[in-house]
């Protein structure tokens, strides 16, 4: 009769845990980049441009957002991670830009804590994203347990997370990830809500891409290398010498989030796109963006904003679209469809 209380505790240390790490520790990778900073935009002395006519917003998943812009699944589960998703989601709201919630396993393992995930009562009109492992599907986990933590959130759509690397190296992580396709191709066909399938930081693949579409996903986000890097960060919640070492070794492991956007959009054109891994400002979101991402996911930036205050969330917004703004003033375009379109992102040799 334990044994449900003391997993539910676990996960619930592990959220406390991963916040204090992302926070007070460096588990930023340091060999691997973005990819992002082997790209320039042309510069134009001569935008022929008001400033006043720039127009940042987008559509994404039929929904209307005012910037390209993604606050990327992070937290929820403590009394810390509620105040953290509150103050994102009231600053989502104000800019009208999507929201993703951390993962909610803990929210169905212990359901008095799902009030930390319930964010619709501050973001009313925001594109908002559920989230949980996709391998728990392979831990008795189905679709009530996804209608769960959709409904929980009032989610427009469910984010399905895949992280082997971190599950492999996690202390008593879920590892068994065979048959894990048919499952969610089966829960595609089930849902009402897009499904979106995301890694953690080691990015996703156009043969994975290709694999996951045709099962029945309604959206990718890359989530590439070059961010923070969840071996590094269960390498600090390390129980012994292994797992230690592991996340140490495979600390820059994964595919930079431009190589993702490429190969991705290569073999997919039309398929709903998010950027995400490593991404630090608003110039990263707009290479991104002209690489051919529809919007962009921070979450490291995001999340020490909101460690501070709702103000500081705000002044982060605000800097974040000033910087998209500002690209596409500097480049002598109106819109982000203009900028995808104007041939001015070079590749540097």
């Amino acid at each position: 009769m334990n044994a449900p209380t003391n997993i539910s505790a676990q996960t619930q240390t592990r959220k406390a845990d991963h916040i204090r790490i992302c926070l007070e520790e460096d588990v930023q990778c340091h060999e691997i980049t973005n990819g992002l900073e082997r790209y320039r935009f042309t510069h134009s002395c001569l935008p022929e441009l008001n400033h006043n006519d720039i127009d940042t917003s987008t559509t994404f998943l039929g929904k209307h957002l005012g910037a390209p812009l993604l606050i990327s699944s992070m937290t929820g589960g403590t009394e810390q991670a509620g105040i953290i998703n509150q103050r994102l989601a009231q600053v989502a709201q104000h800019y009208k830009i999507a929201m993703g919630v951390g993962s909610q396993r803990v929210a169905v393992e212990k359901p008095q804590v799902a009030d930390t995930f319930a964010i619709r009562k501050y973001a009313p009109d925001v594109l908002l994203f559920a989230n949980l492992g996709a391998v728990q599907l392979n831990y008795k986990y189905g679709l009530d347990e996804c209608l769960r933590v959709v409904d929980i959130v009032e989610a427009d759509a469910l984010i399905l997370h895949l992280n082997p690397l971190q599950e492999y190296i996690q202390p008593r992580g879920d590892t068994n990830f065979r048959g894990l396709l048919d499952k969610i191709s089966n829960l595609c066909n089930k849902l009402q809500v897009p499904v979106i399938a995301k890694e953690v930081g080691n990015g996703i693949s156009a043969v994975m891409a290709e694999k996951l579409i045709a099962a029945g996903v309604t959206a990718i986000d890359v989530a590439g290398a070059g961010g923070t890097s969840w071996a590094k960060v269960e390498s600090e919640r390390a129980e012994n010498a292994l797992q230690r070492r592991l996340g140490r070794t495979f600390a820059d492991w994964g595919l930079p989030t431009a190589e993702c956007i490429t190969s991705i959009r290569a073999i997919a054109p039309n398929i709903p796109l998010i950027a995400s891994g490593g991404l630090r400002h608003g110039l990263d979101v707009a290479v991104a963006i002209a690489l051919g991402a529809d919007i962009a996911g921070l979450a490291m930036p995001f999340l020490k904003a909101a460690a501070v205050s709702e103000a500081a969330v705000s002044d982060l917004a605000e800097v974040l679209i000033a910087e998209i703004t500002t690209v596409l003033f500097c480049t002598g375009n109106n819109s982000l469809y203009q900028l995808k379109h104007s041939g001015s992102l070079q590749r540097i040799e």
